[in-house]
């Protein structure tokens, strides 16, 4: 799989196999930041995570694109050390990113100081993790920003018109086999 834009254009990343990775095709990754650029993201000031990070595709696509700082969260140690790989072949800077090799509703309980701009949910297929990570995320209010995007990923037959104060469904769309939804937060402070 290779990197479609930005600084690491080109470059080839290991993904890994078994039942509930699929990373994201690079005709998907392409449309999801078609709609963010649309919507004038500027990567240079953005905080991302990526959940359910499985090869971390998502992420380096993003840290590709200059964004300042990534959080991976990834429970499985393989695909962590998949990770941490590709970021140490593309030469990408320590202070740019971290790995968190939990489970994201265990990571979710930890404190956070400061809120992300992006953040990916891109959960394995079936099992139904989209509407209680946009729980969560809603919940807490240290993990989103005012006009944080969230870009979640899943399989296209999932209804993803779920109804969450202080989220906003902006783009739902299917792609073949996936769906992607953008959410901006609306928080209140």
């Amino acid at each position: 799989m290779r990197i479609t834009q930005g600084e690491y254009k080109g470059k080839r990343i290991k993904t890994i196999s078994g039942e509930g990775y699929r990373p994201a095709t690079g005709k998907v990754r392409q449309a999801i930041f078609s709609m963010l650029e649309a919507r004038g993201i500027d990567w240079s000031q953005v905080r991302a995570m990526d959940l359910f990070a499985g090869s971390g595709i998502l992420g380096l696509e993003v840290l590709s694109l200059g964004a300042k700082e990534v959080w991976f969260v990834e429970q499985n140690s393989r695909a962590g050390n998949t990770i941490d790989n590709n970021l140490k072949n593309l030469h990408i800077p320590k202070h740019r990113y971290r790995i968190i090799s939990k489970d994201v509703f265990t990571f979710f309980k930890t404190g956070n100081d400061q809120p992300f701009q992006l953040i990916f949910i891109d959960p394995p297929y079936s099992k139904g993790y989209l509407q209680p990570t946009l729980e969560r995320l809603v919940s807490s209010s240290f993990w989103l920003c005012q006009d944080s995007f969230i870009v979640g990923e899943v399989e296209s037959r999932l209804d993803i018109n779920f109804s969450f104060s202080g989220l906003e469904l902006c783009i739902n769309r299917t792609y073949g086999q996936t769906r992607v939804g953008l959410w901006t937060a609306k928080i209140k402070r």
